[in-house]
Parts: C-alpha cells; structure tokens; sequence
C-alpha cells in the first residue's frame, strides 16, 4: 500500500454493486481473470521456491478466482493441486475457470485436505469463501480451514480470510489464519478491525482495475499521518501552542495523570498543568518539571481560564472524579474523557445529557472508550460493540455530539455526520496498564495546537499506534511496550 493514501473501505453491498457494474462493464470472465492474475502473481512474487502449491477452492467466485491462479501457476511449471469443495453446479465464470485449470493440467480432487503433507517451503492459498459469508463454516469447509490452519505451509488467502465477516472483523469459528491476504476489487473494513488483522496477515491489495466509487465507501482507512503536525513559528511562544489541563489520579492513581501530562508535553501543547485529585499525592511535577502543578479546587475559580484551555478528565480519576465533571463539562472550550470519566457519564445520564449540550455551544468534546465502556455508555454487551464497532462508535458520537475514539484493533474515529475512520496502525506492544493515558494526553496536546477534534483524534491514534511499531535505542520491542518507553518514541516522532 502507498504510505500516502487514505484508502476508502467498502462493505458487502458496496463491494457487490461495484462487482456487478464491472461486470456489465467488461467482457465476460474478465474480472475473475484479472483476479487469478492477480493471486498468481502475488503467489510467485512471495513463494517464488514453493514445491508445491495447493489451493482450496469453494463453490462461488472466489473458488473461481483460485481455479484460475491455479491454471496460470501450472502453466508457469508449479505443482499445483486443487481441493474443490463444490456443489454440483457453479456460477458460469467459475465453471469455466475450473474448465481451464483442468486444460492446464492442474490436479482436482474434491478432499478438503491436501494430497500430501505441505511443508514450510510449500504454499496454500485459501480460496473457499468470499463476501457474504453469514453464519460458521460446516462440514467439508469446516475441515478444510482445519487443514489450511494445521499445515506448515504460510497461507495466502483470496479477498478474505475464510471465516472472517467482511464488514466487521468478526471471526467465524473456525476462520483461516493467514501469513497474507491479497484484497481483490476493495478493501472491506472487516480486514482492518476486530479480529481482522490477527486473521488476514500481511495485506495486498489489486483494484482490478475497477475504481470502487470512494463516495460509497462504508469507512475510511487511515494509513498514513491524515495531516501534518502543527507548525511552529519562529516567532511563537509557549502561549501561542495552547494549554492542556490534565485532571485525574486519584488515590493510587497518580501515574495515570501524569502519563497523560507527560504524553500531552511531548505533543508540543505549550503548557501542561496537572491536577492529581489525592490531595495527598506527591508533587508530580518534580518528577518531570516542565510540568506546572496546581491543586483540584483551582477548578472551582471562576478566573481560571478553562474556556481556553483543552482539558483531559479521567485517567486514573476512580470515583471522585464525578464530582469535578459538571463544572469541566460546563466551562471546558475543549475536553477529553477517558476512563472513569467514561463511566460517571455511564452511570449518570443527566451528566451524558450534558456533555451532549457542548456542541450547542461551540465546545468540542472527544471521549476514548476502550469497549467494555462504550458499551456501558450505550447500555449494551462488549459483545454487541465488538461485533459492529463501526456502529457502535458512530451511535456514541451521535448520542454525545462528541469525537469518539473506539479503542482496540482498528480503533475506530468517528464524529456526528462523517464517515468513520479505521485506524490501520498500531499492535499488541499497547496492551500493556497505561498506554490508553497516554492516547489520551497525547490527542489532548495536539488539539491544543489548534486542530480540529477529529483531525487531532486520527493524528493522535495513528502515531500512538505508529510508535508502538518503530525501534528505538533498545532495539525492536517484542513484547509489551511499557508505556513510559511509548511517550519516549511519540516524542522522537514528533520531533
């Protein structure tokens, strides 16, 4: 993919009328043969070496975008074999497809394992099922995934993983677990969030060349920086790069806020005041002293100037944080709830019902949820915003007239009447206690800068997410990523 782009991401029925109008469009068993070129070529180009190839093939247009790898792969002197677990009539490009494999010599059997055991050096492609898959695979498909997950050859899958839900990343059990996924046509935002990217691999994509209408994309994809960083002037002081207030630690929870501060400072916000919410917390500043340190009851003086300033409410906050939302919900220009701010909201509609009000003032609001707490702001499961995150998180920026960023793989960045955003960086490095504050500290102090809440929330995840993945003087971290060691890489980015 062009580290430039941001990539439109089209659903089941986008993807569909997209297929049936180049199909009218082309002659006949064009686009499926543009397809097996496609898979063929992206074969060869990754297992240039394999000993053999065996490809499984189901019943409808994506078995027939195997079949005809298959026929291009023998032709070019590869061992191929086909499984094809058909019915006993196929779609009319598909049955020609399986008609010129045949006429290349390609071996055919109808057994959802393979003739013989694949090695590490060999190659399988999954080519089972496509868009539209609605309920787990059964039987001989069911077997089939079982064999492409048990052998030792790397998977590359056809459009889609078998097994995973196009739309929302929902994984089917049992679905493929690939090494690569070669996208035909679109991209589909189930490959980029929820159980996605743990499935699909490593991601290519071929167009066709049909050029999906990017207006009827269901999301976008954010893969690359969606905006510069704010400029700094040579004439510009502290002042002219705003302020971030960071409220929270609670009894216990000092380091949550000061995570948020310190992320927010690395951000380049011109000042970061922090207010611990223990009053017997320790004088956090002097742990970093670019920090400025002010005690929780400063919020209640009228001269504090909170109309100007971006405020962070939440992290490590516990529950006496609820006490100091009304007055930030009410006097805060710009703020962002995270944590327990999330669950006072929760538990107190009436607060909810406030923080909605903002924007009929011309405040902007952000809140980051992790999901376990969108879904106690909507009322629902975790299990209910996991399987359409794209909805949840655009329900949650309806109900509060708020940016919201849906934490998780594929964060999700959505804003009332926009198209949502998947974020497409970051990795299991961040689940570790505390790289949510920092997020949150560190959107806050690019929003200070003077963006946009949805700019600054797409910026903020995508180079939380970015540093997770760069190395730094320690080398590449492959475990958990500790979030102090994450502000260190965000400020090299930012530099």
């Amino acid at each position: 993919m062009s580290p430039t782009a941001i990539w439109p991401l089209h659903d089941t029925a986008a993807s569909r009328r997209c297929e049936a109008q180049a199909a009218l469009d082309l002659p006949t068993h064009t686009l499926m043969q543009r397809a097996g070129v496609a898979v063929a070529r992206l074969a060869l180009a990754l297992a240039p070496h394999a000993g053999r190839t065996w490809i499984l093939a189901g019943p409808g247009n994506n078995g027939g975008d195997g079949l005809e790898a298959a026929a291009l792969l023998r032709r070019a002197g590869k061992r191929v074999s086909v499984s094809l677990l058909a019915a006993a009539s196929m779609p009319a490009d598909a049955a020609a497809s399986l008609a010129r494999a045949r006429e290349a010599g390609v071996t055919i059997d109808h057994s959802p394992t393979p003739p013989e055991a694949l090695r590490g050096d060999d190659l399988a492609i999954d080519a089972l099922f496509g868009l539209g898959l609605a309920r787990p695979p059964q039987g001989r498909a069911a077997l089939g995934i079982a064999s492409l997950n048990a052998g030792a050859a790397p998977v590359l899958a056809v459009d889609l993983p078998s097994g995973l839900e196009a739309d929302h990343g929902q994984a089917f059990d049992p679905c493929v677990v690939a090494r690569w996924t070669l996208a035909l046509l679109t991209l589909k935002p189930g490959l980029f969030t929820a159980a996605g990217r743990d499935h699909a691999g490593d991601l290519w994509f071929d167009d066709l060349g049909i050029h999906a209408d990017p207006e009827t994309a269901a999301a976008t994809l954010v893969a690359a920086p969606p905006i510069g960083w704010p400029p700094r002037r040579h004439a510009s002081h502290k002042g002219t790069h705003g302020d971030a207030w960071i409220v929270g630690g609670a009894a216990g929870m000092a380091g949550a806020a000061l995570l948020a501060a310190r992320a927010a400072s690395a951000a380049g916000a011109g000042r970061v005041l922090l207010l611990p919410l223990d009053p017997a917390a320790p004088r956090l500043d002097l742990l970093q002293p670019e920090l400025m340190h002010r005690p929780a009851s400063v919020l209640h003086d009228r001269d504090v100037p909170l109309e100007t300033a971006t405020v962070v409410v939440g992290c490590g906050g516990g529950e006496v944080v609820r006490e100091w939302l009304p007055v930030l919900i009410s006097r805060a220009g710009r703020l962002l709830l995270d944590a327990d701010a999330l669950n006072a909201l929760a538990a107190d509609p009436p607060l909810a019902q406030a923080v909605t009000t903002r924007a009929s003032r011309g405040r902007s609001t952000v809140v980051t949820p992790h999901p376990l707490e969108a879904a106690r702001l909507l009322g629902i499961d975790r299990l209910e915003v996991q399987a359409d995150r794209r909805a949840a998180a655009q329900t949650l920026a309806e109900r509060l007239s708020a940016t919201v960023v849906l934490k998780g793989s594929g964060s999700i960045i959505s804003s009332p009447g926009h198209r949502p955003r998947i974020n497409a960086s970051g990795n299991a490095a961040l689940a570790t206690a505390g790289t949510g504050d920092v997020l949150a500290g560190w959107i806050a102090g690019l929003w200070a800068q003077g963006f946009g809440a949805e700019d600054a929330a797409a910026l903020g995840a995508y180079t939380h997410g970015l540093a997770a993945g760069t190395v730094d003087a320690d080398g590449p971290v492959l475990g958990p990523l500790e979030a102090s060691r994450l502000i260190d890489r965000l400020r090299a980015l930012r530099a």
